[in-house]
């Protein structure tokens, strides 16, 4: 390969990774890329695992990998400990449980940046890395649904061409780091939304290629899917309180459903006629019948397991992202902003 490949920086900030780590790094080892024009940087967040001394097994025999600690914990701050560390022309964010798949990663990225003019690139981020579980594909198959995910994203497509950087932006020339600078160390959720926001508002354009794709591993249960909605949410109330501009009615829709919950919960308490806990409790009736449609179309099977496993999925993603959002909304007002 030319000694005039740019120099790429990839910003990894993980914790507790012992499963995917070692995979993801031999990925990204085994591009067919200059092996002296990257670099790999590993931000971790005090790991109590095995991940660190995996990662310091493969650095013995590759210097591409540089280690930093990052005690903050948060991604957040690892991606900028891992910014500050960059000597790349390009930085790409990494997670360190990610399937890579092929070894034209690097080379695609130049390709994409020559041929749009862009400064930004996003990519595809499919759950659909191989050897997953059955319940895994389930959980990949709802979040990549109509109602599983944000519509306004693209992230499970295999869309070509300028976005918006805020839900695909994840490389970046130099250019963009110098003048956005960080991402926002009180974010610990949705700080890659901030980020690109920021992005977007300094004028910066984002293309996105399905070239690009990086593949992500589904939660493996019910509760890890619970935990990540709900950290989902309570990011996604903190972009709102710093950035007013993102707010929609549909993006808060699982905060008025877990209100809506609470209020149907009280009104039973305190003996409220059953008039008002027909209208109060018609909207969960409708909402049972969508995700039912949706879970018979998912399910190849038709009516059995596969669809009420559907059914608690989308439950969880909706109640997880509900409760994150109701916390928010406590915090912000705990904190006073």
């Amino acid at each position: 390969m030319s000694i005039e490949q740019p120099f790429i920086s990839v910003c990894m900030p993980i914790r507790n990774e012992e499963k995917y780590i070692e995979s993801t790094l031999q990925m990204l080892l085994s591009q067919d890329y200059s092996k002296d024009n990257f670099e790999i940087i590993i931000a971790d967040g005090n790991s109590c695992d095995e991940t660190i001394n995996i990662v310091k097994r493969l650095q013995e025999k590759h210097p591409q990998i540089i280690i930093k600690n990052n005690p903050k914990l948060k991604s957040s701050a690892g991606r900028n400990i891992a910014f500050e560390q960059g000597q790349g022309d390009i930085f790409m964010i990494i997670d360190g449980h990610c399937n890579i798949p092929n070894d034209q990663l690097f080379n695609n990225t130049i390709k994409c940046f020559e041929k749009s003019g862009a400064e930004c690139l996003g990519r595809p981020q499919p759950l659909s890395p191989p050897n997953i579980s059955k319940f895994q594909q389930l959980v990949a198959d709802a979040r990549s649904s109509s109602i599983g995910h944000a519509s306004n994203s693209l992230i499970y497509s295999t869309f070509e061409g300028f976005v918006s950087p805020q839900s695909h932006g994840a490389t970046y020339k130099r250019s963009v780091v110098e003048k956005i600078h960080s991402f926002d160390e009180s974010f610990d959720a949705c700080e890659d939304v901030e980020f690109n926001l920021r992005v977007e508002g300094a004028g910066f354009k984002t293309f996105m290629s399905p070239a690009l794709t990086v593949k992500y591993y589904p939660r493996e249960s019910l509760l890890a899917l619970y935990k990540q909605m709900q950290e989902y949410g309570k990011g996604r109330i903190k972009l709102l309180k710093k950035h007013p501009q993102t707010f929609s009615i549909k993006a808060l829709l699982p905060l008025f459903f877990i209100s809506g919950l609470i209020t149907n919960l009280l009104a039973i308490f305190v003996g409220a006629n059953s008039e008002v806990i027909t209208v109060l409790i018609a909207p969960y009736i409708l909402y049972l019948i969508l995700i039912s449609i949706c879970s018979l179309r998912l399910s190849s099977s038709g009516i059995g397991k596969n669809t009420f496993c559907f059914l608690f999925i989308f439950i969880t993603i909706h109640a997880g992202l509900g409760v994150g959002q109701l916390k928010g909304m406590f915090i912000a007002k705990k904190s006073g902003h």
